[in-house]
């Protein structure tokens, strides 16, 4: 149609606008965060082929999530779970504080059944391998606007299978502070809690993990969903 904008442009930057085309009716307005690489910009393109879909933003790391959702108000975000700076998990859990009306699907390439949880838990209303067929995306947006909880069969099966992560609520607080190399001294201290607990907490998590230090049980657990 001569003079209608096309569904999804790109824009120069790491933010990058995508404004909705003229359509009849309501678009579903979608935040599409997915790291750069060479299929970058392409289930964009892709998803704003639906009539009733418009990706109004798109970014390429986790840090820039909020400020984009709360620069284009999108009606579902979509979020690649390997993303850079912040995962897509831990920018779940904050647009559910900060973008409260966000419903947000989790996009992976192999899930595993701790980082399932872990989306649940973050509030996410949807957890889906990314190489799925489009229309059955569009379809998931679209459901979880209902109030739905759309989750790919296979993962979930796999996480019933696999049963709970077995480190508790604290020693994931401790492996999480470690991060970076962060000293004992310096976990207690954020934690608020003794250095030998901080130490024992270690100590078990390394034992859990079947590992042999506190850097190989953090990269074991991150593997396994469990953080």
């Amino acid at each position: 149609m001569p003079g209608a904008e096309p569904a999804v442009r790109a824009y120069a930057g790491d933010v990058n606008e995508m404004p909705r085309d003229h359509r009849a009716g309501k678009s579903i307005r979608v935040l599409l965060a997915e790291d750069r690489g060479m299929t970058h910009g392409a289930l964009a393109l892709l998803l704003g082929m639906e009539p009733d879909i418009a990706v109004v933003a798109q970014v390429p790391a986790g840090g820039a999530i909020v400020d984009a959702a709360l620069a284009h108000r999108p009606d579902v975000a979509l979020l690649d779970i390997g993303l850079p700076d912040l995962s897509g998990l831990d920018a779940a859990a904050e647009l559910r504080d900060q973008v409260p009306d966000c419903r947000v699907l989790i996009l992976t390439t192999s899930g595993r059944p701790g980082q399932l949880r872990r989306a649940m838990a973050a509030g996410a209303a949807g957890f889906l391998v990314k190489d799925g067929p489009v229309a059955e995306l569009a379809g998931a947006v679209r459901r979880v606007l209902t109030g739905e909880t759309v989750i790919d069969p296979g993962l979930a099966a796999a996480a019933r299978s696999a049963g709970p992560g077995p480190l508790t609520t604290r020693e994931r607080d401790v492996l999480n502070a470690a991060s970076g190399g962060a000293t004992v001294s310096g976990i207690a201290a954020e934690l608020r809690l003794p250095e030998s607990a901080v130490r024992g907490c270690l100590a078990s998590a390394i034992g859990r993990t079947g590992t042999r230090n506190r850097t190989e049980a953090l990269r074991e657990a991150r593997h396994r969903g469990w953080l």
